[in-house]
């Protein structure tokens, strides 16, 4: 698969494959926009849009250019879930050889160091849903419909949905969602735990930009790539809070005395947007096992 690029003004960049636009990458200001592109099926998903989504992801997450991701779908719906327009069902019995997985977006939003803000313009439905639970922050559409379907399809859920949903909210939750497949309004999404916000439709991915070029331009990229790193390595490990504590205390002790630290308070008492300069690029390391 591959891509192409163009340049646009003011160091806008566009990717999209050659043989397909199912997913549109547009780069400005420190934040990357990937838009699922098939308005006219509703962003039904496919295995090319997956393909292209975990590129997207593996790019933006390299790109020092890249501070925050904001993922939202082509005209009125984010994504209706599964395509069923072709002559095979999405849900056919695989080949042994194909490759499946349950979960193909790969890395998974939450594996990246950039914090992910999936603007849920529209309906969201079965993986067009679990795909939005894998981001940091869900800003929903509040007269669009929501669900995790798959059960009413003689399937089950996907995309770690099992854990997200029991991480991002509770078990009692996850199951009402999970097992009865039902649908439900941006209104419980919030109630739920499962949403940050919810807001007109033709709001939420002018709000998720807002959050995000917040980031791009006010959050040190190192800090947030370490914070988002612990918080989520500690759902994955199961982390203890002493655990937490010493980690904690051993990135405070990599960030403490950097130039960015410098910077970011020297800013603050300037009353002025911070010039960070860490790369991740050239200088990420992975967090180190938690020493208690």
């Amino acid at each position: 698969m591959k891509f192409q690029t163009a340049r646009w003004p003011r160091g806008r960049v566009v990717y999209f494959d050659a043989m397909s636009s199912d997913v549109a990458v547009q780069i400005d200001a420190g934040v990357a926009v990937l838009t699922l592109n098939r308005p006219d099926q509703r962003n039904a998903y496919t295995a090319e849009m997956g393909a292209l989504l975990s590129r997207a992801y593996r790019d933006c997450d390299d790109d020092d250019d890249v501070r925050a991701i904001v993922v939202t779908g082509a005209g009125r719906a984010f994504c209706a879930g599964a395509d069923f327009s072709g002559s095979a069902s999405p849900f056919d019995a695989p080949d042994a050889d194909s490759g499946f997985s349950a979960s193909p977006i790969d890395p998974a939003a939450f594996e990246l160091r950039k914090p992910v803000i999936a603007a849920v313009n529209g309906h969201a439905i079965g993986i067009g849903l679990t795909i939005a639970l894998q981001a940091d922050l869900r800003i929903v559409a509040d007269d669009a419909k929501y669900g995790v379907v798959q059960v009413r399809r003689g399937v089950i859920p996907d995309c770690m949905s099992h854990w997200t949903l029991a991480h991002l909210t509770n078990l009692g939750v996850a199951a009402e969602v999970l097992l009865t497949g039902r649908t439900f309004t941006g209104a419980e999404a919030v109630a739920w735990g499962i949403a940050n916000r919810t807001l007109p439709a033709e709001r939420v991915l002018d709000h998720a930009l807002e959050i995000a070029r917040d980031i791009a331009t006010n959050v040190a990229p190192m800090s947030a790539a370490l914070s988002k790193r612990l918080l989520w390595d500690t759902a994955i490990n199961g982390y203890t809070p002493r655990e937490v504590a010493a980690l904690e205390t051993q990135l405070h002790q990599r960030v403490m005395g950097t130039d960015d630290a410098t910077e970011g308070v020297a800013a603050f008492l300037d009353r002025r947007p911070p010039r960070f300069t860490a790369r991740l690029s050239a200088e990420w390391t992975p967090l180190p096992e938690p020493e208690v």
